[in-house]
């Protein structure tokens, strides 16, 4: 069983940028990709991203390609999501979990389990 913990989300203003970090204890994240999904005020959980932990391969939102990206700290088991030229509409709270579905299948939050708590992140002036 692995457990997640989110962290690093803050108010930051547009433009800016955040790094979330996305830690895993209990076990390690060999063999699993780790999703980031966000949810706004209002609205459904969506897709963010995926990496996966062995080998590197990347998937992302088109609402967010080529502006946030991943890395890991493996001596720390820690997937980081760093998040640049940030806009109003990217606030919400940001949460990560684990699947071992196929890549295909990566954007659909059901394959998903250990959620984490969530952390807040908001982009406001």
């Amino acid at each position: 069983q692995v457990q997640l913990v989110e962290s690093g989300g803050r108010l930051v203003e547009p433009g800016g940028s955040l790094r979330l970090s996305c830690a895993a204890s209990g076990r390690a994240f060999s063999g699993y990709t780790i999703g980031w999904f966000r949810q706004a005020p209002g609205r459904e959980r969506e897709f963010v991203g995926a990496y996966r932990w062995s080998g590197g391969t990347t998937a992302y939102a088109d609402s967010v390609k080529g502006r946030f990206a991943f890395s890991k700290d493996s001596t720390k088991n820690t997937v980081y999501l760093q998040m640049n030229s940030l806009k109003p509409e990217d606030t919400a709270v940001y949460y990560c979990a684990t699947t071992k579905v196929v890549y295909s299948s990566w954007s659909t939050e059901s394959y998903y389990y250990n959620w984490g708590q969530g952390t807040q992140v908001t982009v406001s002036s």
